[in-house]
């Protein structure tokens, strides 16, 4: 298809030819949400439809699986989890936290790694984590200047009764709902539209979801999304 075709935006397919996609330039897209919230549903959406590749998606709890086999575990905490509660500190031993933040410490080197992979390649790439706090946002857009490369902010902020209801239908065992409501005050303290585009974010869309009736496959089809970092020329 030509690079000027109708039915392309920045490299890649607009969903359905629809000319009202929201384009995502190719870049860092990060997906910023409680637990819960709709992410992992949301770019699963975006794959099955063959918006994106797989391999494109880079998941915390993904990756958490492959290094610990913990596929139902907590999830990582980098500074999301330690701002937005501290109930799992409070009850753990001191031996218990050294080996939760030993872990946490490499399943984000692993992630960046997969993340600087990716744009080193010029190719897009999503980071799937709740990234709710300014410390954990700060540290992928930190990745992304390293190659110039363009940061998107997809926000997932259902309200928090929509967010109790999705939390309680995935029948999560590794938060609690006053961990899933802490994460949703940090949510709405610390990561609105204007603070994160201050922070580096070149576009900023809030995903819709269950508020707004809007399945996953349907919000995943209002977006298009780019596959080639712009200048990048593959060799």
């Amino acid at each position: 298809m030509p690079n000027n075709s109708p039915d392309r935006a920045d490299g890649g397919l607009r969903p359905d030819g629809h000319a009202s996609a929201i384009r995502i330039p190719a870049g860092l897209v990060v997906l910023v949400g409680p637990p819960a919230s709709g992410k992992t549903s949301f770019v699963r959406a975006l794959v099955e439809r063959g918006q994106i590749e797989a391999e494109a998606v880079v998941s915390s709890d993904e990756i958490r699986a492959e290094l610990f086999g913990a596929a139902g575990g907590p999830e990582p905490a980098d500074s999301d989890a330690a701002d937005a509660t501290d109930s799992d500190a409070a009850d753990a031993t001191d031996s218990d936290a050294a080996d939760s933040d030993a872990a946490d410490a490499r399943i984000f080197e692993e992630r960046d790694r997969r993340i600087v992979a990716r744009l080193a390649a010029g190719r897009t790439v999503i980071a799937e984590s709740t990234n709710v706090t300014p410390q954990a946002r700060a540290r992928l857009i930190a990745l992304a200047r390293r190659f110039d490369a363009p940061v998107t902010a997809l926000r997932f902020a259902p309200d928090v009764a929509d967010l109790l209801q999705q939390y309680a239908e995935r029948g999560r065992r590794d938060l609690t709902t006053a961990d899933v409501r802490a994460y949703a005050a940090v949510m709405s303290r610390d990561a609105g539209a204007d603070r994160l585009r201050s922070e580096g974010a070149a576009a900023v869309h809030d995903v819709p979801g269950r508020r707004r009736s809007v399945a996953p496959a349907e919000a995943a089809a209002r977006f298009a999304f780019g596959q080639v970092l712009s200048g990048y020329h593959a060799t």
